[in-house]
């Protein structure tokens, strides 16, 4: 029974911690900041082609979460990198690869691209 509590409390430990960390290396930006900064940043959607197909934000990138390991040098550690997905969940994934590749300056659209009020573009 003990060893359950000690691994339950390792469990959460390691929640907070890596929560913490993400906070730390990806800035959540509401629409009106995201929008006030991305013309001046990479802007990468990290959904799958499909997703992007049907909509994305004008002037984005599909770079999606699943190529990331392979695309990583399309990426400029030199700026900022404004991402985003469907719903706000994926890019902390993106985020740690991101860092661990040196790139530094992340920040995500709050409640990702579902939440989008701005101006959109679709394949035709």
């Amino acid at each position: 029974m003990e060893w359950i509590i000690a691994l339950l409390v390792a469990i959460i430990v390691y929640v907070v911690i890596t929560r913490f960390l993400q906070k730390k290396k990806l800035k959540t930006l509401t629409e009106e900041e995201f929008i006030a900064g991305y013309r001046k940043a990479q802007l990468i959607d990290i959904r799958e082609p499909k997703d992007f197909d049907n909509g994305h934000i004008l002037g984005a990138r599909n770079i999606p979460v699943s190529q990331l390991k392979m695309r990583m040098k399309e990426i400029r550690k030199d700026q900022p990198v404004y991402m985003y997905d469907h719903n706000g969940i994926i890019t902390s994934r993106a985020a740690s690869m991101l860092s661990k590749n040196g790139i530094k300056d992340l920040y995500q659209l709050k409640g990702g691209f579902k939440k989008w009020g701005g101006k959109v573009k679709k394949k035709k």
